[in-house]
């Protein structure tokens, strides 16, 4: 539902977005996409490949800048932004985890987990306590001087999760997390994010098109082909009417046995 241009965001939403629209390269990514998240919850997005699920994160996040619509967070415009004060926001308060952990092979786990702490200017001695700390509440601190090598995939994302986690942010983006993992793989990462997020009050944007993992959040929102899922039915609803009349309008009526030849004949006499 798109909200009245006068209205402000909520005072209990950590992230409100209205009437979002982008484009890739022409073709829409977001048409009027509106959403809300409070402090704390776990809010899935929902949908199939190419529905919009990314590129909504992407936008709330501050990755990228709508090209119609508002992004807030706590009460502050995102989408009004320079580039570098986005970037630092989503360095100091944002966490991000992708399909795939992105770890550095040449870096050990703990460095991997410590590296946006690290780049923020932490001090090596409290980057690496905090992210230790993650490791092993994430019951993978036994490898922490490994190398990602030594890891299972699922071991991997551990870590990305670790990663995001240890620079305690406000907000946890999880694009497709368990996307390249098996089903109890997917089960347990899913139950270690949303009991670290509960623990610790982060609220998160889970994007996924996996029912199982869409039911460990509080409520989800759903999204078709760039529009909320209810919008983009009564679109195709509303275009599939269109055609049926137009195709009716070029029938014969009901009964006639007149032939593209006698109207044909029946102009020429005219």
């Amino acid at each position: 539902m798109v909200a009245p241009p006068d209205t402000a965001p909520p005072d209990d939403d950590v992230l409100w977005a209205r009437s979002l629209h982008y484009s890739h390269s022409g073709s829409p990514g977001l048409i009027g996409v509106s959403a809300g998240v409070r402090q704390g919850e776990i809010l899935a997005v929902t949908g199939p490949r190419g529905s919009g699920k990314t590129t909504l994160l992407r936008c709330l996040s501050g990755q990228l800048v709508p090209e119609q619509g508002e992004v807030w967070f706590n009460g502050v415009p995102v989408h009004t932004m320079g580039a570098l004060v986005r970037e630092r926001l989503r360095r100091d308060r944002f966490g991000w985890i992708d399909p795939e952990p992105r770890l550095l092979p040449e870096l050990k786990v703990w460095e991997n987990a410590a590296l946006p702490l690290l780049i923020g200017g932490a001090s090596h001695r409290a980057a690496k306590t905090a992210a230790c700390a993650w490791l092993d509440r994430l019951d993978i601190g036994g490898f922490a001087r490994k190398r990602p090598s030594a890891l299972t995939r699922a071991e991997c994302q551990r870590v990305a999760l670790a990663r995001a986690l240890a620079g305690e942010p406000a907000v946890i983006f999880a694009d497709e997390p368990t996307a390249s993992l098996h089903r109890a793989e997917r089960a347990l990462l899913m139950r270690t994010l949303t009991t670290a997020a509960r623990s610790h009050g982060i609220t998160v944007l889970l994007a996924t098109h996996d029912e199982e993992s869409a039911a460990a959040a509080d409520r989800r929102i759903a999204l078709l082909d760039g529009r909320p899922a209810e919008a983009a039915e009564a679109v195709e609803a509303t275009e599939a009417a269109e055609a049926a009349e137009a195709a009716g309008e070029g029938s014969a009526p009901a009964g006639s046995t007149e032939t593209p030849e006698d109207k044909a004949a029946c102009s020429l006499s005219a």
